[in-house]
């Protein structure tokens, strides 16, 4: 049975534009107004007892501006961190050389050997990977996968050896919405840290004003904007981000994924037109995922109305950003998903076949076969993962009719609608094509 507490709707969130329009602006070395990229990767200290002082954590950059070494902190990096953390609402972050160092990185801290994890059944592949096959034959830490949307089922996982409770804000790749809410109040009654991954959504959800502990994300999606930067971040209380780079048990201090400098000053340059660029997201593939509703295909999207979790998300999202960028479309078979992607990209210019998401362009995959791989065909029956599910992350480049007519005309023309039925929702076509229109794809 798939329930949730009777949880009340939660007080309307924060914008996190307005947090981050209060945040700290840091200046170049000589007032310039960007700040300026600190290259170094070890720092000079003013007095011998200084660096004694930072080796046994009691200076650093939170206790005077002391650094010591690029692995544990760099001022540039830091500088992109306090962003985040008034990105996410938290009391610190700190940013990471990728999205699944993030993630492993937190794990491995919250967990010790012979510790468990109640994960949702719907994540990206690598993370359910790492929990499903690495961190128990590496680690001793074992996964429960569940649905999540299961409340009941979350609960019944738990044993006394869990620790964590981990979700992503928006599944990848099913597009179902974690009640962060009432996830939060499962996990602290049982003790537990709720972990939310928010990659699909910053801005859109605030995990942590939702009552999550920390809150992860891949910067290589929407954050960063441009698919020229892998990165992370790991949000959370002061306390966990210092934790994660103690000099003798920090996960991130002595795995060392570090950020490099050049990345999270590229990075800062995008964090002030976020809004901007998720307004747009959103606001493309809303009208999209309406319209192929509207077509009679087979569209998940969470602003449609018919979309399980609509209510729930209307409720806690923030409505100025919409309600994401990806829609997801079941062709039914991965060969029917392949020909759509093939004449998009290669005929139409619609977007392009690549893994990956919140790209200023428009990036398709048929995920069961790219993303999600990683899980067993048990797995993804049980996460909803059809052969043919077609996530599409919606850029915002070309005006709006002229990519929809693209989308139209590759759809008319596999046979998927009919010429009449596309024409009611047609505006002038703008595609032009490479390939003879009347070839076979695929």
């Amino acid at each position: 049975m798939k329930s949730r507490p009777n949880v009340l709707k939660h007080p309307k969130v924060k914008n996190p534009v307005e947090t981050l329009a209060n945040t700290r602006h840091e200046f170049g070395e000589h007032g310039g107004v960007n700040m300026s990229i600190e290259a170094s990767t070890t720092f000079t200290a003013m007095h011998p007892d200084i660096l004694s002082d930072m080796f046994h954590g009691e200076k650093g950059p939170d206790q005077g501006g002391c650094y010591l070494y690029g692995r544990h902190f760099n001022p540039t990096v830091y500088s992109l961190s306090r962003q985040l953390a008034a990105l996410e609402g938290t009391e610190a972050a700190y940013c990471t050389a990728s999205g699944m160092a993030a993630i492993s990185a937190t794990l491995i801290q919250l967990c010790n050997a012979g510790d468990h994890i109640v994960s949702s059944n719907t994540v990206y592949g690598g993370t359910y990977a790492l929990m499903h096959d690495m961190l128990p034959v590496k680690n001793n830490i074992t996964t429960s996968m569940v649905d999540i949307t299961d409340l009941e089922a979350v609960e019944a996982a738990i044993t006394n050896k869990t620790r964590v409770l981990y979700a992503e804000s928006i599944s990848n790749p099913t597009l179902r919405l974690a009640d962060i809410p009432a996830l939060s109040e499962i996990a602290h009654r049982h003790d537990l840290k709720l972990v939310i991954d928010n990659t699909f959504s910053p801005l859109i959800l605030s995990p942590r004003q939702l009552g999550a502990d920390i809150v992860v994300h891949s910067m290589t999606k929407f954050i960063g904007g441009a698919s020229d930067h892998i990165a992370g971040a790991i949000c959370a209380d002061k306390a966990f981000i210092l934790e994660l780079m103690d000099l003798h048990t920090g996960a991130l201090m002595l795995l060392g994924p570090t950020m490099d400098p050049q990345v999270a000053f590229d990075i800062s340059l995008r964090i002030p037109h976020l809004s901007l660029r998720m307004a747009e997201h959103g606001k493309r593939a809303q009208l999209f995922a309406e319209r192929l509703k509207t077509l009679g295909l087979r569209v998940s999207y969470p602003g449609l109305p018919e979309h399980p979790d609509h209510e729930r998300f209307s409720e806690l999202h923030c409505a100025d950003y919409g309600y994401g960028g990806i829609l997801a479309l079941d062709m039914g078979t991965e060969e029917a998903s392949n020909q759509l992607m093939d004449m998009l990209q290669n005929d139409y210019h619609f977007g392009y076949m690549a893994v990956s998401l919140g790209y200023f362009d428009t990036l398709m995959s048929c995920s069961g076969s790219t993303t999600s791989s990683e899980m067993t065909d048990e797995d993804k029956t049980q996460a909803g993962i059809s052969p043919g599910l077609l996530r599409m992350s919606l850029g915002y480049t070309g005006t709006t009719e002229q990519r929809w007519n693209q989308l139209l005309k590759a759809l008319e023309r596999l046979g998927v609608v009919n010429d009449v039925v596309g024409a009611g929702l047609a505006g002038d076509v703008g595609a032009t094509h490479s390939r003879d229109p009347s070839s076979k794809a695929g």
